[in-house]
């Protein structure tokens, strides 16, 4: 390894970046062996490096699952990405995740199977991005019946394409293993069929799961007091099941030590799932500037969780400054428009409703607008 480490080095400092002056010496046909060895592991880490923007580290790592001698295959892969919309970041990436790809015979392999997918509405770079792996897999044994498969299932092609997009991967496991008794359990709970597809399309990967821990999910949002009827059952699935049990305490104290009872945090849960899926440093922002900077307490998250999900600087903040003007000034009743209103306006219609319907106070309430939007630059 050092002396591998070592040529890297050597590697980098060189401008031309030419491997070719290791030279096989005919000692034995054990060193021989080696050197070949050495050769191969050489080329291809600086290949990586210099081709494709590896760090050595990644490089080293990578030249574990691939090898090679020219630069001829490689170079035709990342011409058919190129050609096919990637980008050079995009094609690292792709290689990082599945270095074996720059091996494989473009045209045979990856060609159809990209050609399959562009005809259904699928970029190449949706697929390649989200899972490269997908792209090694049989066009006639995988991907054809896996994408009828969710077709019949989401009874749309286009539903079916969507779900590509979002992960790619579960087009390659065993359906009947991974998602049939999965969409089972939701039967079972009485998730309207509506709801379980929603979920599918546009969290699939909440499927890619055991079946013991998803029913064990599945429980324990019913346990929570969802409505299995409602969307909101479905997303609060796809919530707890993305996080461990520790990832759920942190976030849980995380709350609870702004002042809310467990009442109080699980009914914010249950109005906005999507508030457990921000980090811990996002909720210490927010109602931190909820409790200490505005004076609305922490009643305010319980009413509207969603605030949390929202841009502190760019959002919660420059709307704050332009809210308080208004009232502070007697140009707002706290009837007629109220904070948590302001913040879901979209910025067109902010724009529109608070702002150019204060005639007098616009130009002010404007430019205090983009003074606060600017800070957060």
């Amino acid at each position: 390894m050092f002396k591998l480490v070592s040529r890297i080095s050597a590697i980098r400092a060189s401008p031309a970046h030419n491997l070719y002056f290791f030279q096989i010496h005919p000692f034995s046909s054990s060193l021989q062996s080696k050197h070949k060895s050495s050769n191969q592991d050489s080329f291809t880490v600086s290949y990586l490096i210099n081709s494709l923007g590896f760090s050595p580290e990644k490089a080293l790592s990578a030249s574990k699952h691939v090898k090679f001698e020219t630069t001829d295959r490689p170079d035709s892969v990342v011409a058919f990405f190129k050609n096919h919309g990637l980008t050079p970041t995009q094609i690292s990436a792709v290689i990082k995740k599945f270095p074996s790809l720059l091996v494989c015979d473009a045209k045979k392999t990856l060609l159809p199977k990209l050609q399959f997918l562009n005809s259904k509405g699928v970029s190449s770079a949706d697929v390649a991005v989200t899972c490269p792996r997908f792209l090694k897999c049989s066009l006639k044994n995988v991907i054809i019946p896996s994408f009828d498969f969710f077709s019949n299932l989401l009874q749309s092609e286009e539903k079916a394409v969507a779900t590509i997009k979002r992960y790619s991967g579960i087009f390659w496991v065993d359906h009947q293993a991974q998602v049939t008794p999965h969409i089972q359990v939701l039967r079972e709970a009485n998730v309207p069929e509506a709801n379980i597809m929603y979920l599918l399309m546009k969290q699939p990967r909440t499927f890619m799961v055991k079946i013991g821990r998803f029913r064990e999910v599945v429980e324990e949002v019913e346990k929570m007091g969802f409505n299995p009827l409602r969307t909101n059952f479905v997303l609060a699935v796809h919530t707890v099941r993305s996080l461990s049990k520790s990832t759920w305490d942190k976030k849980a104290e995380a709350y609870k030590k702004w002042g809310l009872n467990d009442d109080e945090f699980l009914a914010a849960f249950r109005k906005q799932p999507g508030c457990m899926r921000v980090s811990e440093n996002k909720i210490d922002k927010v109602m931190d500037f909820l409790v200490n900077k505005t004076g609305w307490g922490s009643s305010f998250f319980v009413r509207r969780p969603e605030v949390v999900s929202l841009s502190l600087e760019k959002r919660v903040v420059p709307r704050n400054a332009v809210y308080q003007v208004l009232w502070s000034n007697g140009l707002i009743r706290s009837k007629d428009i109220r904070l948590e209103t302001l913040l879901l306006l979209s910025e067109k219609q902010f724009l529109k409703k608070v702002l150019s319907y204060q005639e007098e106070a616009a130009p002010k309430l404007l430019k205090l607008y983009k003074e606060n939007l600017d800070l957060a630059k």
